[in-house]
């Protein structure tokens, strides 16, 4: 998705985020409104496919999957080891300890990034901190994932790295890719330099 098409469908998440979020009578959110949104121009909360693929196929224990779909939809295909909490039920009191928590590092995704970006949303507001969203969703993670498409000769070294990595871990997570062994995406040799973030907070003032 295009970064104005992409910034105006969170701008309309944000207002039924809002409208959505139950009133807090014991204390005050973290967020405000404003603050929410400079937060999601600066994009924190973003993980991307190739970061994500590095820290499964790495097994990364603090890795937490969460499909905001409908349950239907998540029986028909979902990543693996993903549990599903479907947008209707994530302020359900059940789903607490799991969204508001410090240690393991959720990712939510859907079929495209608007509704896990509405779930993020919601989320932060109420002051979790620990929540973030899959760039593109299942559609992009197929796109360039499970199916990458292969840089012309001129490229630059960290495409073609790129590439290396992603044909690598298409072959580790079943998609449609060209052989290779699923070891080579964890080689250093061909993987872009991928790190683990921390939890950036966005610039004070600018504009």
């Amino acid at each position: 998705m295009k970064p104005r098409l992409l910034l105006s469908a969170i701008l309309i998440g944000l207002g039924i985020v809002i409208a959505f979020v139950p009133e807090n009578t014991t204390k005050p959110y973290k967020l405000t409104a404003s603050q929410l949104l400079e937060e999601v121009q600066y994009g924190t909360e973003m993980v991307t496919p190739d970061e994500l693929a590095d820290w499964l196929i790495n097994q990364d224990p603090s890795i937490q999957l969460i499909d905001i779909r409908t349950p239907n939809e998540f029986e028909q295909f979902h990543l693996d080891n993903a549990m599903n909490i479907p947008l209707s039920q994530l302020l359900d009191e059940e789903w607490i300890d799991v969204l508001d928590q410090g240690v393991m590092m959720n990712i939510f995704y859907s079929n495209g990034t608007t509704l896990s970006h509405e779930a993020w949303m919601i989320t932060r507001q109420l002051g979790y901190e620990n929540n973030y969203v899959l760039q593109g969703g299942l559609n992009y993670w197929t796109e360039t994932i499970l199916n990458p498409s292969a840089p012309v000769l001129t490229s630059p070294d960290d495409e073609i790295a790129k590439y290396a990595f992603r044909k690598g871990a298409s072959q580790f997570f079943g998609g449609g890719g060209m052989t290779q062994a699923a070891t080579s995406a964890k080689s250093k040799s061909s993987k872009p330099k991928i790190k683990r973030r921390k939890k950036k907070k966005a610039p004070d003032g600018g504009c």
